[in-house]
């Protein structure tokens, strides 16, 4: 039993953690899912000399059941497609991610926890750990194009007060005080274990005052900035966002072509009735792209002419000299005499283009079945401008507003409206949806901007600059909603939008100096 606990443990801090996201929301674990790892890296003795890599491996094991569980939404493409190997790619997606568990777990073992006696010498471990967790968050973020979901943080997308520190840190700050409060658990409760006895109220544990008091300011502050609102002068908007809930094997079937138009047609003149001043359609809304025929060009010119709104909607451009396409967000005003374009500029891998296609050729051909050719990205922060009432909109596109420092840029360039135009109708009724919104309200607490949301199943909906959801449709609902969102017009930029990740910057290089230090002196 001495030699399978450890690698029990670390399989249930994988499943913990997966319990603390969307579908299962219970937040609370996220607390404490991290210990059981914890433990079996820093209580179970292996000889010496492969400690480090049983620690790792340790690790591995969490973040394979973790990444594996947590995304098994994408096993949906293997119903969608028909392909086995689809529904294998969260076990595929894993054995990559895990990597990043087994170096946190490699690294607090160097951190060395066999004595808990001191409380500066606690509080350093703690505040390291958590520093190698949120770097590792960070990495994960940007290499390989990046695939940053589901932080530590985001576990706690529901708790209002907690995640309004994300204006100062971004999810970065949440992720380090719940790696950090799962590493003062062990450390707290093994020290209280070792010095039961006589002298055991003499002594002050001030890892304990100062975790508990850490948690009790962000919280503090979060209960505060809910109570005394900073909104400044409102602007009111009108908008209507039209969820067609048009399922994906359905979607770009050329068959389909004239069902779809009736149903966009149908729910548009619903929306127009109602007087928006903004009309939104989700992303590639049409089969075939705006600009693909004659037909889908008219189509959406005849929708836009409907009223005097403006009219926001996905969908795909070429740019002939370049020969590239794009992924592309278009705002149709004066009826459609007038066109703005906001270029997708991250791309989903795998999605919207094939990494390393044209270096390993072998690979290429055996996925090129999944990305036939790929999009470009965009290079600019394009904000769209809307005439009435005049205000500048970020139209992020997809999982870009799941990405903190592309949605800060368009904030600094003068964003007062966040909308995300998405299709997650790819992912069939699985959690996938969800995971997408409880990862993209993090960006309204960090620019105090609010985000409205419209999707082709769903989740449609807005969120205000403190991270509420005011849900608009039922997933994978037909219909419309028209609802009025109040606008802070001269807000000022958050300490987020103006500096960035330079908390996440601060850990990175706190956990490089300690690695340079603890490798050159073992």
């Amino acid at each position: 039993m001495s030699r399978v606990w450890p690698w029990l443990a670390a399989a249930a801090s994988g499943a913990l953690l997966t319990l603390c996201f969307p579908r299962f929301d219970q937040e609370w674990l996220c607390w404490l899912a991290l210990t059981p790892l914890i433990c079996a890296v820093w209580f179970s003795h292996p000889p010496a000399r492969r400690r480090w890599l049983r620690n790792a491996a340790l690790g591995y094991v969490a973040g394979i059941v973790f990444f594996t569980g947590a995304f098994s939404w994408l096993g949906s493409l293997g119903t969608l497609f028909g392909s086995a190997w689809l529904h294998a790619l969260p076990l595929l997606l894993s054995l990559y991610l895990g990597l990043y568990f087994a170096f946190w777990s490699w690294f607090i073992g160097l951190l060395d926890g066999g004595d808990f006696r001191s409380s500066l010498k606690n509080l350093r471990t703690g505040i390291f750990g958590a520093c190698a967790w949120v770097t590792l968050e960070w990495v994960r973020g940007w290499l390989f194009s990046g695939f940053g979901w589901n932080g530590l943080g985001v576990a706690l997308h529901g708790d209002l007060p907690m995640i309004q520190i994300a204006e100062f840190t971004g999810v970065a700050g949440l992720s380090f005080l719940v790696a950090f409060s799962n590493l003062m658990v062990v450390i707290i409760v093994r020290r209280i274990a070792g010095e039961i006895g006589p002298v055991f109220l003499k002594r002050i544990r001030w890892e304990f005052s100062v975790s508990v008091a850490l948690i009790t300011v962000v919280f503090g502050y979060g209960i505060r900035t809910l109570l005394h609102k900073r909104e400044g002068e409102l602007v009111s908007l009108h908008v209507a966002a039209i969820q067609p809930n048009i399922p994906q094997s359905e979607k770009f079937d050329p068959q389909s072509e004239e069902k779809i138009f009736q149903q966009l047609d149908t729910l548009t003149t619903l929306a127009a009735a109602s007087r928006p001043q903004l009309l939104l359609w989700p992303e590639a809304a049409t089969p075939q792209g705006m600009f693909a025929d004659e037909v889908n060009y008219r189509f959406v010119l005849n929708q836009a002419r409907r009223g005097d709104f403006a009219m926001l909607i996905g969908t795909l451009d070429s740019d002939i000299q370049r020969h590239e396409d794009y992924n592309v967000a278009t705002l149709l005003t004066d009826r459609g005499q007038h066109m703005q374009t906001y270029r997708k500029m991250h791309l989903v891998p795998f999605g919207e283009y094939m990494p390393l296609r044209h270096s390993f050729p072998l690979f290429a051909m055996i996925a090129g079945e999944l990305v036939p050719g790929d999009f470009a990205p965009g290079r600019e922060f394009t904000l769209l401008q809307l005439p009435q009432p005049s205000l500048k909109i970020a139209a992020l596109i997809c999982f870009e507003d799941t990405l903190g420092d592309l949605t800060r840029r368009f904030a600094k360039n003068g964003a007062q409206l966040l909308v995300n135009i998405t299709n997650d109708g790819w992912f069939l009724r699985s959690a996938g949806a969800e995971q997408h919104l409880a990862n993209a309200l993090f960006r309204t607490v960090e620019t105090r901007l609010p985000l409205i949301r419209c999707a082709n199943t769903g989740v449609t909906c807005a969120v205000d600059p403190f991270g509420r959801v005011d849900a608009w449709l039922k997933p994978f609902e037909q219909g419309f909603a028209a609802r009025e969102i109040k606008i802070s017009a001269n807000a000022p930029p958050t300490f987020y939008t103006k500096y960035g990740d330079v908390f996440t910057v601060a850990c990175v290089i706190v956990t490089c100096v300690v690695l340079i230090l603890r490798l050159k002196f073992r």
